[in-house]
């Protein structure tokens, strides 16, 4: 996990080694201290010397201005080194997100990954940012700290022996209690990002089926079970503080005692005055870095958790990737299936597709229909490698699509996918996600042969209307006309619409698939719908039935073959008609 985690230092390295140097110049200043104080003491004030006095206030405030420089220095250098090794988390994790196949994204949710890029990052940056400075501050203020005061009394410094391994079990027992409460709490973090992200996507549902109390309860539940879980850790982080704070004033009580008794004994020749004060100062520097120490520990236990959800992130490989010398150039847009199994896990015994052997001529129109569930959008995720096949090979342009460039084969493979995105922006920037270096010629005849550029021209700003996330402010069959448009701006050699025209109407349906039949004639066409209405035209016909083909050829053949097909067409056709 550091090792991982490390890698997102990269060019905040400088200001990462710099930090400690400059706490050692803070450390050292701090440590000096109280011995100049002793000796201001023992030979300014006790022996009346107004001079001496003076002197060594100067150089108390030259060492207190000293170490000011120092800490304010290392301040200035840690917070730019954990922002930035925060801002290369997020930016590692974010990336690789983007080269993700849908395989690899099905193993996180949409809030898992959320979480993870926001409170997990920033749990790791404040952990990083102790780390460089908190860690290097009280080590080194122990062991200086402790070096001195045994300079001055070895005897009196054993006290510290006897504290420092009760504070220590005693803060580890803490910690290794708490680890696992911090660990399930951001589990449960996901769950309420996931409650939350559900239902301000779905709004609109929530309110239409009055639903607004079981969410409110939904999220209450989640709520409560991260109070409860945070109160339990809290609770034994708390302990903390009282354990320190027993120590520190067991071992001020202590000092002084045996300290008075040395002096009043030894008439100062063992321990002085000044050497007793400063034993004091060494004392609550030694007990305040164990105790910073102490939060060090809870610090790393919360962020340790969040590291580990990082470094999966950082760690998953996509499991699409380009092959060595992949081809760069796509042929043509024919399409074959041979022999193909599917199924998402490796591991699952069920195969969501068997033995397809398919066909497809390059600028042939296909359809294909079949019931909820019976694997059409997994068939033609197949054809750009969203997912890849566990059996058997498709071939795009003769080629198998394992052995293309990503970038190529996708460029040329345009999907209108079943839950397509608008996103935050104008009309105009959502379209331009097709190609980003599309003319307006391009967009507005992109529009038209997608029939949205009737609409668009009725709307105030026209292709600069602002479209919200998600497209909300645009009817369900106007969101499906602005991604065919976008789709079509790719110019590619294979399109793919995913039952991408069922909110529109018929008449506007059958519009557009004329016009991808007459101004795309070289483009191969591949439609899922519902409607036999929309595929009755294509030149074949796929039926898709629990994972297989169970019938392919025109509608005539289909309406002679396949009980499937007839099925459905009386259920449309004929049942719309006794309906009228």
């Amino acid at each position: 996990m550091i090792k991982t985690l490390a890698k997102s230092i990269r060019e905040y390295k400088f200001q990462s080694i710099i930090t400690p140097i400059l706490v050692l110049g803070e450390v050292a200043m701090e440590v000096i201290i109280p011995l100049l104080m002793a000796s201001l003491i023992d030979n300014g004030i006790s022996d009346g010397s107004m001079g001496y006095v003076v002197r060594m206030g100067v150089i108390l405030l030259i060492c207190a201005v000293v170490s000011m420089f120092f800490g304010s220095m290392a301040g200035k250098t840690c917070a730019a080194a954990s922002a930035g090794f925060a801002k290369n988390l997020r930016h590692d994790m974010y990336y690789n997100v983007q080269n993700f196949a849908f395989s690899n994204i099905d193993k996180f949710s949409t809030a898992s990954i959320v979480t993870r890029l926001t409170t997990d990052v920033t749990n790791v940056q404040q952990a990083y940012m102790m780390l460089i400075r908190t860690a290097v501050r009280s080590p080194l203020m122990l062991v200086f700290s402790f070096v001195f005061s045994f300079r001055i009394n070895a005897r009196l410094s054993t006290v510290f022996i006897v504290f420092i391994p009760i504070l220590a079990a005693g803060l580890l027992l803490i910690i290794s209690k708490a680890h696992p409460l911090f660990k399930r709490v951001f589990n449960t973090y996901d769950r309420l990002n996931a409650s939350t992200e559900e239902n301000l996507r779905g709004i609109r549902v929530v309110k239409s089926f009055n639903r607004e109390e079981y969410e409110k309860s939904k999220f209450y539940k989640i709520s409560e079970n991260i109070y409860s879980d945070f109160v339990k850790a809290e609770k034994l982080v708390a302990l903390n503080m009282p354990l320190m704070q027993v120590c520190m004033y067991s071992c001020v009580i202590i000092i002084s005692w045996f300290g008075a008794k040395i002096i009043v004994n030894s008439t100062g020749t063992e321990l002085s005055t000044g050497e007793l004060t400063s034993m004091f100062t060494y004392a609550v520097q030694i007990l305040s870095s164990l105790m910073m120490l102490s939060m060090l520990l809870v610090m790393f236990t919360m962020s340790r958790a969040s590291g580990e959800r990082i470094t999966e992130i950082l760690k998953e490989k996509s499991d699409i990737t380009n092959c060595e010398n992949p081809v760069e150039e796509v042929k043509d847009g024919s399409i074959e299936l041979d022999n193909v199994g599917f199924k998402y896990s490796k591991s699952g015994e069920k195969y969501v597709l068997q033995n397809i052997n398919l066909k497809i001529n390059s600028g042939e129109t296909i359809g294909i229909i079949g019931g909820t569930g019976s694997a059409k959008s997994t068939l033609v995720q197949l054809i750009p490698r969203l997912y890849d096949v566990t059996e058997g090979s498709v071939k795009v342009g003769g080629t198998d699509v394992r052995n293309y460039d990503l970038n190529a084969l996708r460029n040329n493979v345009a999907m209108v996918l079943q839950k397509n995105e608008l996103f935050s922006g104008t009309i105009k920037s959502n379209l331009l996600w097709g190609n980003e270096n599309a003319t307006d010629e391009e967009i507005t005849d992109a529009c038209r042969k997608a029939q949205a550029e009737e609409f668009i021209e009725n709307l105030p700003d026209k292709y600069d209307t602002v479209i919200e996330q998600g497209g909300t402010n645009v009817s369900g069959g106007q969101k499906q006309r602005l991604c065919i448009a976008r789709a079509l701006l790719k110019r590619p050699k294979i399109l793919i619409l995913d039952d991408s025209t069922s909110a529109v109407d018929t008449a506007t349906d059958s519009k557009i698939r004329k016009a991808l039949r007459d101004d795309l004639p070289e483009t191969t066409k591949i439609i899922i719908a519902q409607r036999i209405s929309s595929v009755q035209e294509a030149d074949k016909i796929i039926v898709m039935d629990d994972g297989k083909i169970a019938a392919f050829g025109n509608h005539e053949q289909l309406m002679n073959e396949s009980p499937i097909y007839r099925e459905v067409y009386d259920s449309q056709v004929k049942g719309g008609d006794d309906d009228e």
